[in-house]
Order: C-alpha cells, then sequence, then structure tokens
C-alpha cells in the first residue's frame, strides 16, 4: 500500500514539475517576444535611400563605415522564366559566361585583375533573376567598378568558353544522375510544376544545352540586361557622393530600353493525388511529398512561416522532427517548407528513411499534415515559433553581404525598405487562428505529388 502511494505521490510530483516547466517556459517565450516587439525599431531598421536614375536603375544605398570594404549586388530580371523551354539554361549559361570575356578583357584577364586586389567577382540565374555580386576593399573599388561594370554591359560569350561551360555543366548534370536526392527533386519539380519553367532545371539538360549557340546568349543578354530591367545595392564604406561618382563614370554609358515583354507561363492548378516510383538500388528511400504552394507577395506568407516553422521548418522542436525522428526513430531528418516564388512556389516534405521504413514514415507526414489542419496549435507552439522566426531575423542581416542582398532581393519582391523594421510585428501579429485557418488553405494531404526513391522491392509502397 505505501509503495502504492508513493508511487502516485511520484506522478503527481513528476506532473506538477511538468506543468512548472511548461509555464516558466512559455512565460519566457512571452518575454522574448515582448523584447523583441520593443527593440524592433532600433534591431531591425536599416538605414538606406533609394532613387531612380534617368536610365531606368534602381539604386539602393547604405553607408557603413565600420569597416574598409564594399559589396555590390545587382539583380537582374532575367531567369528561366524568360527562356524558351526548347533552350533551357540559357538564362543559366549566360549568367555563367559573364566573366569569361568581355570586350576589353579575356576571362584570362578578368580572372587575374580580380585576384589582384583581393576581390571577388561573380554571377548566378535563380528561379526569379540572375544576381552579381562584387566584394572589394574600399581602396581598390574603382578597379572593383571598372570590371563589374565590364561583364555587367560587354560580355561577349566567347565560342570556347561557351563550349567549355557547356561539356562542364553536361558533366555535372550526368554526375548527379547517381544521387537519390537529384532524382527525387527533378521528378517532384516536374509533376508539380509541368510545363511552367519551374519545373525545370536551372541549368537546363542535355539536350536543351546542346542546342544552344552563341547568338542565343547574345540576343538574351542585349534583351534583359538593361538598366530600367535591374536593380542595384550597394552598402559599405562609401558616400553618397562617392556613389554617384564610381556610377556615372562605369555605369553612365548603360542607356534605357524598350522593357522585354514578358512571357505568360501558365501553371497547372489541377489537383489530383500523384504517386512518382523511382527504382533505385540503396538502403535509404528519399521521399518527397507536397504540392502548390504560395507566391512571395501572398499576405498570408507570415501565417504560413509561423504554421510551417511549427509542422516542419523548425528543426528539433517541430511536430515531424519530434514525432519520426525522436518518437519513432525512423530518421535522422525530417522537415517541410514552403518555397515561395515571385510566381506560386512549392510546399514539401522530406525525408530518408530505410527502405523498409517508407510507408510507415510517409504516413506519419499525412497524419501531421491532416492534424494541423484540423486543431489549434499549442500556446507554446505558437510562442516558440515567433521567438525563433523574430530572433534568427538579424542574422540575415549581420554582415555587409547579407544586407547587399537583402535590400536587392526586397526591392525585387516589392516588400518596401522598411520591411526589416517591420518583420517582427508581421509575425508577432500571427494568431491560432491565422495558424489554423492558413493550413487548411494551403494545405491538402488528400491531393500530393508523392515522389519515392528507393529499392521499390523492400520499400513495398501501399501508395
Amino acid at each position: 500500500m505505501k509503495s502504492n502511494q508513493s508511487e502516485a505521490g511520484s506522478q503527481k510530483s513528476e506532473r506538477i514539475q511538468r506543468l512548472f516547466t511548461i509555464d516558466f517556459r512559455l512565460l519566457t517565450l512571452f518575454l522574448l517576444a515582448t523584447v523583441y516587439c520593443l527593440l524592433t525599431t532600433d534591431v531591425f531598421a536599416l538605414d538606406v535611400n533609394k532613387k531612380l536614375l534617368n536610365n531606368g536603375l534602381i539604386v539602393l544605398h547604405s553607408e557603413k563605415h565600420n569597416i574598409p570594404i564594399v559589396m555590390v549586388t545587382m539583380i537582374v530580371k532575367a531567369s528561366p522564366l524568360d527562356e524558351p523551354k526548347e533552350k533551357a539554361g540559357l538564362a543559366n549559361l549566360v549568367a555563367e559566361l559573364l566573366d569569361e570575356g568581355t570586350k576589353n578583357r579575356k576571362s584570362s584577364e578578368i580572372s587575374e585583375e580580380i585576384e589582384f586586389i583581393g576581390a571577388s567577382l561573380g554571377a548566378s540565374a535563380g528561379g526569379d533573376y540572375t544576381t552579381i555580386t562584387l566584394s572589394v576593399l574600399k581602396k581598390d573599388v574603382e578597379k572593383g567598378f571598372e570590371l563589374f561594370s565590364d561583364i555587367v554591359l560587354n560580355p561577349v560569350f566567347p565560342q570556347e568558353e561557351l563550349d567549355r561551360k557547356r561539356e562542364l555543366i553536361k558533366g555535372s548534370l550526368k554526375q548527379r544522375e547517381e544521387e537519390p536526392s537529384f532524382l527525387a527533386d527533378r521528378a517532384f519539380k516536374k509533376e508539380i510544376f509541368g510545363e511552367h519553367p519551374y519545373g525545370r532545371q536551372i541549368e537546363g539538360t542535355t539536350e536543351t544545352l546542346s542546342v544552344i549557340n552563341r547568338e542565343d546568349l547574345i540576343k538574351f543578354h542585349q534583351k534583359y540586361f538593361i538598366p530600367n530591367n535591374a536593380i542595384l545595392s550597394v552598402v559599405g564604406d562609401l558616400t553618397p557622393d562617392e556613389l554617384n561618382s564610381l556610377i556615372k563614370k562605369y555605369l553612365g554609358s548603360w542607356k534605357i530600353a524598350e522593357m522585354p515583354e514578358k512571357q505568360i507561363n501558365p501553371m497547372p492548378e489541377e489537383k489530383t493525388k500523384k504517386v512518382i516510383k523511382i527504382e533505385k538500388d540503396v538502403t535509404q528511400a528519399n521521399i518527397i511529398i507536397g504540392h502548390l504552394g504560395i507566391s512571395r507577395d501572398n499576405p498570408d506568407y507570415y501565417a504560413v512561416s509561423v504554421m510551417n516553422y511549427i509542422l516542419g521548418g523548425g528543426g528539433f522542436s517541430s511536430r515531424l522532427m519530434q514525432r519520426i525522428r525522436d518518437d519513432m526513430g525512423l530518421a535522422y531528418d525530417v522537415h517541410s517548407f514552403f518555397a515561395p516564388g515571385k510566381e506560386k512556389g512549392v510546399f514539401q516534405a522530406g525525408v530518408q528513411t530505410k527502405n523498409e521504413s517508407a510507408n510507415t514514415a510517409i504516413t506519419e507526414i499525412i497524419k501531421q499534415i491532416e492534424r494541423i489542419r484540423k486543431e489549434e496549435v499549442s500556446d507554446i507552439e505558437l510562442a516558440d515559433a515567433k521567438a525563433y522566426l523574430t530572433g534568427s531575423f538579424p542574422r540575415r542581416l549581420d554582415t555587409n553581404r547579407k544586407i547587399a542582398d537583402f535590400l536587392a532581393t526586397i526591392e525585387f519582391y516589392n516588400l518596401g525598405l522598411d520591411y526589416a523594421e517591420k518583420y517582427p510585428s508581421y509575425i508577432n501579429s500571427v494568431t491560432k487562428e491565422d495558424v489554423l485557418r492558413v493550413a487548411k488553405k494551403y494545405l491538402a494531404p488528400e491531393n500530393f505529388v508523392l515522389v519515392v526513391v528507393a529499392n521499390q522491392k523492400k520499400a513495398e509502397l501501399k501508395y
């Protein structure tokens, strides 16, 4: 009898301790969120000047004289959205070859001059735009801007460099064919987006790369690399007068031109369940499940961010991680995310698990998606998500390089130059009702695309 009483007393003590821990954690999170709200203006505000030049170029400038370095980011609104399907990879090839030879310099000369001043210069194409970046010491900013402007305005796309780069990309694509995660991602995007450019690999395919010629690159550059189709972001040790002088000297010859007509790329809206099984002799099944998501300008973006953090974007604190990794021991990592773009992006959850446990992992992911659509999240989950999303935000702005990229991006997506200042309030205004509403609206556990790269015999999928 005493043993039972002792055990009951122990259990009661444990329950009290757990309640105390939960209450204390909730109070701590509440206080953290309150502090972030109170300090919003001081912590997140960025001193940025914006102006529109006569040639249509948008210039963003943030003076920071703490270190003698200048960071430059240019966004050009040129991407796979603007290339013909049969020449997929064109936008990427243009970006890759910008610094491989100009009217004034050979590829080797560009590399040598950049290396001599210890700067970095590069370009890359993404799903929505092309980015050109420069990092240079203040004392070498003249030479940095000279080289930067040269590759933006005067690339010649030498045939030998085109042939070399094309073969390198083909080799990389062939090598990635052996990666289960690449196969899963490629099949998933293709099924989600259909003929839309978001469904293609940015690098293109072996077939499409083979038909791209030098004239295609020249025409693409002439059409899209114009000042009124670009955003220039400069952060660092430059005064407004110094920046104006540099722009006038090195970008003054960049003439305004007729804006290219944007291609209309229909987004598939059909909502049906589709399962794609890819045979691969692997011990771990690569699983992706998801559907169309939201665009970056969707007003529900912030509620969706909070909701997804709780579902699968919050690392060890997310429901998917707690259930599939911690409770069930089925995987090292499981996650979910929304990837919004200029146009509608995707929602997807992903996991790698043993072939034999693929069905169990898929079932649990769907179960957790259904759960967050049916019941409100807890106060602790909501507070935890808000505290993390607002608390981690300054890490996006903790270097001048990040700030330069950030400013160009928020201008591209029309988020407003006060976005950094307002972001915490956007997140902190999300309620449990908002989370439930957006979960019901943007999650579709009955209409999903499921891709499984696995040893199909061992996996024995029931889907």
